[in-house]
């Protein structure tokens, strides 16, 4: 029995290495995935339209290729948020100041909140110890503030984990799962566009009439078409999901783990859910970045406090 666990260790560690790996890889493949949809929509098909057709067939490329521009540089601004964001992280000697369990104020003494450096068996008692009050994390041999998860291909603890995403080669945390999540939603509105301004070239592939262009041209149009409705199907998916999360305030490591959990604490209602993702200026809900009001005001997006139902009650009185 510990063989075979010593052995599935190893395989997670392996598959954990490879990951890290792939590095620049993924986005060197995503901006390929995007040069092939440029060449096939602006250069092949509507640049083309806009120049030559004339009338009102132009004035509607002109406009597709407008909308396209704008969508792709919102992709690219939200996509690169998120690849170059910390996704969050344990700061320096950091101690819990509230009592998790009770949600009072705590003594920060003793083995519980002292000596940040602990042995390798008060480590051990202390992950084991089973008391909701204190989170430690035996790899990174620290406290572990609420909802922090370790992620075992960046090799230390993230802050409000959701998922370690390959695409993006990098966690998805708190203080870049927003920037996430736009990308999920201008990649979904890109790729249906996309979808949309090919699919008459897709159904005249298949008819007999004569199709302009050069084989290598209807080649990357046809994959362009297939590539993008592809990607908008599977992305619809993901977008549903992680809407669900946000409307629940949890993350997909948490909507794991709650399954046994009747009530959710830190689940404050819809609005305040979307308010500790997107903020509550209006105006950056549609961009990755927040307002510096807004990261004054909401903890929640420092990724280290998160008021619960509690809290709120508590207020109310």
């Amino acid at each position: 029995m510990q063989r075979s666990e010593t052995v599935m260790a190893w395989n997670v560690f392996r598959f954990c290495t490879s990951l890290r790996g792939l590095g620049s890889v993924m986005i060197l493949i995503v901006l390929g995935i995007v040069g092939v949809t440029y060449y096939a929509v602006v250069v092949t098909n509507y640049g083309p339209a806009v120049l030559n057709a004339g009338g009102l067939e132009s004035l509607c490329a002109l406009a597709a290729l407008l909308l396209f521009h704008l969508l792709l540089v919102m992709l690219l601004w939200s996509y690169f948020s998120v690849v170059l964001t910390d996704p969050g992280s344990i700061p320096p000697n950091w101690k819990p100041t509230v009592d998790e369990e009770r949600g009072e104020e705590a003594p920060l003494n003793g083995l519980e909140f002292g000596n940040q450096s602990l042995s390798f068996q008060q480590s051990v008692n202390l992950a084991d110890s089973g008391s909701p009050r204190i989170r430690y994390c035996r790899k990174c041999n620290q406290l572990k503030p609420p909802r922090c998860h370790h992620c075992s291909v960046c090799g230390r603890c993230i802050l409000k984990m959701d998922h370690h995403c390959v695409w993006v080669v990098n966690c998805v945390g708190a203080l870049n799962y927003k920037f996430f999540l736009l990308f999920l939603f201008y990649t979904f509105l890109e790729t249906t566009l996309v979808t949309l301004l090919l699919l008459q070239n897709f159904i005249t592939f298949f008819s007999d009439a004569e199709i302009p262009g050069t084989p290598g041209t209807l080649a990357t149009t046809f994959l362009t078409f297939v590539l993008n409705l592809a990607f908008a199907l599977s992305v619809l998916g993901f977008l549903i999901m992680h809407i669900s999360l946000v409307a629940g305030n949890t993350t997909t490591i948490e909507a794991y783990e709650k399954k046994t959990t009747p009530k959710w604490k830190y689940d404050l209602g819809r609005k305040k859910n979307f308010e500790q993702v997107f903020g509550t200026d209006k105006r950056y809900w549609f961009i990755p970045a927040y307002s510096e009001e807004d990261l004054r005001k909401t903890p929640a997006l420092q990724g280290l406090d998160y008021p619960t139902k509690a809290d709120f009650s508590a207020q109310e009185f």
